[in-house]
């Protein structure tokens, strides 16, 4: 019966153009004249444009309107596209169009199939995106030239989605992120829903099928929504696809259990605009009951959120076959349908054929202008346009950076920097409760960091106790879905936090990869304003062996990080928890990089003070006079450390060997940003080959203890002056379910390894240590067979192992 219409949580200006069908929660819509005569033409239209252009995009250099018979010479030397999803794109897009105009909702348009560039680019060109970013796609014969001519061209876009891409916050180089990264960005956007759609073959991935999980950390009355649209052409390259295999019962069951409300779109091919404009409707108003009722503080627990599965034809428009194999609903459309029309006459008939079957005479004006009623489709309000969203590239908004030394410790005590950095975090949110976030893969209380909660709570919308109660903190045990939300929030304007197990943070690698690879190309663009750092937070590392033995020690992370661009990366080993707190002040505060801390959760000692960490932490590294020889004069050798626990074995080494061999002079040294010790140029951070020497001396030898593998620091210093006389020990892959200091004395980074090595290389300088060298080495190698032999026998390391040494 027709009743009221359903508001929304905040009604835009005007009327609402919801029909009356949508009373109630899960109610269906009729769609057999949903539009009206008039959209419905023009949506039919406009996707006949855009299906054109993108179809042009992939072959043509020249003629880009028909203007001609196609000739050889109009063809690309080089075909590069990817035809298959661009039908369905053009689709969804075009009828997102229609549901924002009507509605008047800000979306943002997040695209799975990111090889899909085509469509995506032909729509942002109709919609005069690209001209307001790139004034050379002006809305007429010569911009549509510039965009056709160019594509997957080193003059114009490439082929897939990327930061060049008006609208995109998600590289589509790579499957399986595009779902994550959209519940990211609804987050703390009440006002924003983000249509996503997955492929097929993305489907199939790992990170997609945990991240339909996120719905569950979605809480309606502080965030936005995601509606997911399952685009299922039923093919991979050369492969059916697991949906595509499975009926609507199947994945109705499937996507039940996910706990969605599920709407299949295509079965009528005849009457798809129909039906996929009422299903966006109807998800709408799922979406805006979920959303009144948790904002009028009635929230629905275990809401089901609305999911479409969009059923259409694999490429569908190109030829039904050619010569002899099946092109539109087969595999062979995922790519280049006619891969020889520039050398084959029947090729050639086939696309001439192919693109004049969209008319383009009747879509665009003489002008090359797309006709009025394309055009009508697209929504009026500019900043409501899929390409011109400012969330998409405003950069990041401001937050507040509390004062770090606030939490700072006395120099000489101990504490976990963890532990600090659980308070400051809930400093940070107390100072920015809707603009800042962690992500974490269920390891908080672990790593010591629960000092979160003492002002907020985890946001799982599925525990009956959490639910509609908000919170800063998102835990999932998945890596991916972490990763995923992290970059969707950043890229949104956001700031967040993720700290993980250092053994498997690896696990978002090349996720982290893409997403760099995304912030490469945004700097090179004129209308993305830099986002804040993706900030991660390594702890519970191999070097305190807290947890499963040898499946829990991975320190690689780092190396991945260290292989980005320069501009990008930065490292930090913070040695004590004052100089972690102002490391990590510094990086919530920093934009545009990927910054990877890695420190240690148990209590350790603190060097510095507040005022010499913020000193140290400003420089990178430094001489640590205290515990050096005369302060670091005229040493003989040069001991580093890299790292909390093996500085504190350095530093270990130093007072032994001051007992040992008093005659031997050591420099102590500890590096806290590891990007400083690159070759001058290599990296904004790099020092100076004279700021280098004055740290490391210009002739002596230098032992680093190091944290992680020791070629992230060989390949580091490589074709630094003064590299060769470093000899780096670190992680040997040597691990298992032992004590902290057996993990020392396995991987060659213990007090006993560091004085051995510096008595070698000191013996070179000072004679009084090389005829001592033998008998030194011989009492080193004797404590460490000792103390391997106490640790085997009782479990435990010897008492006094991680006693401070004194120096005075």
């Amino acid at each position: 019966m027709p009743g009221e219409i359903l508001d929304r949580p905040n009604p835009p200006p005007g009327k609402s153009q919801l029909p009356d069908s949508i009373l109630e929660y899960g109610v269906n819509l009729a769609t057999a004249s949903f539009l009206t005569p008039e959209d419905l033409q023009a949506v039919i239209k406009f996707r006949r444009a855009a299906d054109y252009i993108a179809a042009a995009m992939i072959f043509l250099k020249d003629n880009v309107l028909l203007e001609r018979e196609i000739r050889p010479e109009d063809i690309k030397p080089r075909l590069l596209g990817h035809w298959g999803t661009c039908p369905g794109l053009v689709l969804t897009y075009a009828h997102l169009n229609l549901l924002i105009k009507k509605e008047n909702q800000k979306m943002i348009f997040v695209v799975g199939p990111g090889h899909g560039a085509p469509a995506i680019l032909a729509t942002l060109w109709i919609e005069g995106s690209l001209a307001k970013f790139f004034p050379r796609y002006s809305l007429d014969k010569t911009g549509l030239k510039s965009l056709i001519a160019g594509f997957s061209t080193p003059s114009g876009f490439p082929s897939h989605i990327n930061a060049e891409t008006p609208g995109s916050i998600h590289e589509g180089g790579e499957l399986g992120y595009a779902l994550a990264v959209a519940f990211g960005a609804v987050m703390d956007k009440p006002e924003l829903i983000v249509p996503v759609i997955i492929g097929d073959g993305e489907a199939e991935t790992g990170p997609t099928a945990a991240a339909w999980h996120a719905a569950k950390y979605i809480d309606p009355k502080e965030s936005g929504a995601v509606l997911p649209i399952v685009h299922v052409n039923g093919f991979k390259i050369s492969e059916r696809t697991i949906y595509g295999c499975m009926d609507d019962k199947e994945l109705t069951a499937l996507f039940t259990g996910y706990g969605y409300q599920v709407r299949v779109v295509g079965n009528d091919l005849a009457n798809l605009d129909q039906d996929m404009a009422a299903s966006l409707h109807w998800a709408l108003g799922v979406i805006w009951f979920i959303q009144k009722a948790a904002r009028e503080g009635k929230p629905i627990f275990k809401p089901r959120w609305p999911v479409i599965i969009l059923r259409t034809p694999k490429g569908m428009g190109a030829p039904a076959k050619y010569k002899g194999e099946f092109i539109e609903g087969s595999f062979h459309a995922h790519q280049v349908p006619i891969p020889d029309a520039k050398f084959d006459g029947e090729g050639l008939k086939a696309l001439q054929k192919w693109l004049a079957s969209y008319k383009p005479a009747e879509l665009f004006t003489e002008t090359g202008r797309p006709i009025d009623e394309v055009l009508s489709v697209v929504p009026r309000d500019k900043e409501k346009r899929l390409g011109q969203v400012k969330e998409t590239h405003a950069g990041r908004e401001p937050i507040d950076i509390p004062d770090w030394k606030e939490l700072a410790v006395a120099k000489g005590s101990e504490e976990s920097c963890m532990r600090l950095v659980g308070k400051y975090m809930d400093k940070v949110f107390l100072a920015n409760p809707t603009s800042t976030r962690i992500f974490s893969p269920d390891e908080l209380e672990s790593n010591k960091l629960a000092a979160v909660f003492d002002h907020t709570g985890r946001n799982f919308q599925w525990d009956e106790y959490s639910f509609g109660e908000g919170g800063r903190v998102i835990e999932i045990l998945s890596e991916h879905t972490c990763q995923g939300m992290l970059q969707g929030y950043t890229m949104t304007g956001r700031t967040a936090l993720f700290p993980s197990y250092e053994a498997f943070i690896g696990i978002a690698q090349t996720m982290m990869v893409q997403y760099a690879k995304f912030v490469k190309m945004a700097k090179e663009t004129n209308f993305r304003a830099p986002n804040a750092s993706l900030n991660y937070l390594e702890t519970s590392t191999w070097t305190r062996q807290e947890h499963n033995g040898f499946s829990h020690q991975n320190p690689s992370f780092i190396g991945a990080v260290l292989n980005l661009k320069a501009d990008a990366a930065r490292v930090y080993l913070p040695p004590d928890a004052n100089c972690f707190l102002s490391t990590i002040a510094h990086c919530l505060n920093s934009r545009n990089y990927i910054n990877l801390m890695v420190g240690s959760k148990q209590p350790t000692a603190v060097w510095l003070s507040p005022e010499e960490a913020e000193i140290h932490c400003r420089a990178g590294a430094s001489v640590w006079r205290f515990c050096s020889t005369d302060e670091g004069l005229s040493p003989d050798v040069v001991l580093v450390g890299i790292g909390t626990e093996v500085t504190f074995e350095v530093l270990a080494a130093a007072a032994l060997l001051r007992k040992l061999a008093p005659e031997l002079r050591v420099r102590v040294v500890n590096v806290t940003d590891l990007m400083i010790l690159g070759p001058f140029g290599s990296h904004p951070h790099a020092l100076s080959d004279t700021d280098f020497e004055n740290l490391l001396t210009k002739d002596k030898n230098i032992i680093v203890n190091y944290h992680g593998y020791p070629r992230d620091v060989a390949g580091l210093v490589f074709g630094r002056k003064g590299a060769e006389r470093m000899h780096i020990e670190g992680y040997r892959e040597e691990g298992s379910t032992t004590t902290p200091f057996d993990m020392m004395l396995r991987n060659h980074v213990s007090r006993y390894h560091v004085a051995g090595e510096a008595v070698r290389g000191a013996a070179i300088f000072n004679e009084r240590v090389a005829l001592r060298s033998m008998e030194l080495g011989s009492e080193l190698l004797g404590r460490i067979k000792r103390d391997q032999k106490y640790i085997f026998e009782y479990g435990a390391d010897p008492a006094g192992t991680y006693d401070v040494p004194p120096f005075k």
